[in-house]
């Protein structure tokens, strides 16, 4: 079966060791972590895992049930980039004495979009917000400049493109079989 990325949101409960029960779903049907984000989600006491894996759909579609059965999490979903807003973060910190050397450096960093968050007589902090084919298109342009001191991107953040929130839908009816109950 042809590989390609995907993406889950996974939401549970802030407990300790989720992470880790999340991520041993994975490594136990060897499939590799691209990315992962934790953050608090929109819903109160709920947290939100963006993660990015390459596999096929079959494989993926087990890793989901698989994380779905923790006790502690509330709704596990996989996405295909078509079905999601992406967005990624970027920091490039830049050696000064280059960037002056040669305009050509400062003239990609504003072609990209990309913003520098500082300059001083050693280096040049910029950041780049996008898609990931844009962040490393910029990282291999530095590069090859000979200008690049460190770099690091962040992991995927990502809504969906549905209208709705599907852990919210889980949440309602889920409380409502409960207050029929």
């Amino acid at each position: 079966m042809e590989k390609k990325l995907y993406t889950l949101l996974v939401f549970s409960e802030n407990i300790a060791g989720i992470l880790n029960q999340i991520t041993a779903v994975f490594t136990r049907r060897q499939v590799n972590i691209e990315s992962l984000n934790v953050s608090a989600s929109s819903i109160q006491g709920i947290h939100k895992y963006t993660i990015t894996a390459w596999s096929d759909k079959s494989q993926i579609e087990k890793i989901t049930r698989q994380i779905e059965k923790k006790i502690d999490v509330v709704k596990a979903d996989f996405y295909t980039d078509d079905q999601l807003f992406i967005h990624e973060v970027a920091l490039f910190k830049l050696s000064t004495p280059e960037v002056m050397k040669n305009p050509e450096i400062s003239r990609v960093i504003r072609r990209s979009d990309a913003h520098v968050l500082e300059m001083n007589p050693t280096y040049v902090a910029v950041m780049l917000g996008g898609q990931t084919e844009d962040i490393q298109r910029l990282y291999e342009t530095l590069n090859d400049f000979g200008c690049l001191l460190q770099y690091t991107r962040s992991g995927r953040i990502a809504v969906t493109r549905s209208t709705e929130e599907s852990v919210s839908n889980y949440l309602n009816k889920r409380e409502r079989e409960h207050a029929e109950q």
